[in-house]
């Protein structure tokens, strides 16, 4: 493990490399014809941040020879060699911990978990190491690094390898925590954390890496960059706002096309960022359309919809027509079983039902003579 240090930190505990300070474009216009997938995508994003910056570098299980457990880490070890891509032991604990000391020298460590549920190896450096080192040195030292890899269920894979961080990593205060939804929340994010002096948790979906989204002309140039803390209206609407993050976002574009069916016009808000949170942005649409649904793969109790709830109640609670509804996971740990497994994840069948209910729409339960 000290071979690996020694590749990271120069002697003398110099940072090898300098940082550069580049001018972003924070937004996109309407795509075009051109789609390109989220793995792609987030391999782009780390190609033109490594070769822009050359104090960045990328570090974990299999990102080196074996490309990367899913691929994102495509082509990065033949053209930037095994200093800045480095395939580490399977020790989250030590490598992670050997990258914030990294970040504490200047150089912008990006961590990969093969899966967010190994970071709990690892969450002692995450939590007292990484997020809470800018606020005990009172600001002397910064620590910019990224922690990114699959969070949440995927398919299949039992209860030990199925759950949702958001709101693990969400409460504690000196971390940024980000969770991509398509290609261009990738590219743009991924540059952002990277970018940023401060720790990023970057919350990925398994599932969605082979998806091809469409993406525009601005997100594919090299300085785009999308500004952390702002949720993006993926689909403006006037009776019900719905709020997810990562995969739940295309759930809750599905309901919302069901429901315009029936004549209720939803809006759904693509969080992006968790925290910081969006207040504004959810807090306006509320007031516009007084009924609220949050959608999240994760555990119901003091989960980002519970968050998201009592911002409205203590914002926009006046404005409110029905009571809030919250879809989430079930609260037990995910079942193996593919039929159970299905059970305890949101499906687009539970958003329309709960957009439904705030809209005093639902088929009235049928009550047996």
């Amino acid at each position: 493990m000290s071979a690996i240090l020694r590749k990271i930190i120069a002697p003398g505990g110099i940072p090898a490399w300098g940082i550069r300070v580049i001018a972003s474009r924070t937004y996109s216009s309407s795509a075009g014809g051109k789609e390109m997938t989220v793995r792609d995508a987030l391999n782009s994003a780390l190609d033109e941040e490594m070769s822009a910056d050359p104090s960045v570098l990328l570090m974990g299980e299999e990102v080196g020879e074996y490309q990367g457990a899913y691929k994102v880490s495509k082509g990065l070890l033949d053209k930037y060699g095994p200093k800045r891509v480095i395939d580490t032991p399977i020790t989250e604990a030590g490598f992670t911990g050997m990258a914030v000391g990294a970040a504490y020298h200047g150089l912008r460590p990006v961590v990969e978990f093969m899966t967010f549920n190994f970071s709990m190896q690892a969450i002692d450096h995450i939590i007292n190491s990484a997020a809470k080192s800018n606020y005990m040195s009172s600001g002397q030292i910064s620590v910019p690094i990224v922690f990114r890899g699959p969070n949440g269920a995927a398919a299949g894979v039992g209860a030990q390898h199925s759950q949702c961080y958001a709101a693990w990593y969400a409460s504690c205060p000196g971390l940024k925590v980000l969770a991509p939804y398509n290609s261009e929340d990738a590219r743009g994010l991924l540059k952002a954390a990277i970018r940023d002096p401060d720790p990023v948790v970057f919350l990925e979906n398994e599932l969605l890496y082979g998806e091809s989204f469409p993406i525009s002309a601005e997100a594919l140039d090299s300085s785009f960059c999308l500004p952390i803390g702002k949720a993006k209206i993926e689909r403006e609407g006037k009776d019900v706002t719905i709020v997810a993050f990562s995969k739940m976002v295309g759930y809750a574009l599905k309901a919302a096309e069901i429901l315009a069916k029936e004549g209720v016009s939803a809006e759904v808000i693509n969080l992006r960022s968790i925290r910081p949170l969006d207040r504004a942005t959810i807090n306006t649409s509320v007031r516009k359309t007084n009924r609220l649904v949050t959608v999240e793969e994760g555990f119901p109790q003091h989960g980002v919809g519970a968050e998201i709830c009592a911002s409205i109640v203590e914002e926009s609670f006046e404005y409110l027509d029905a009571p809030v509804e919250r879809i989430t996971g079930a609260d037990v740990p995910m079942p193996y079983a593919a039929n159970l497994e299905r059970m305890a994840v949101p499906q687009v069948d539970d958003i329309v039902r709960a957009a439904k209910r705030t809209c005093y729409r639902s088929v009235p339960v049928a009550v047996n003579a």
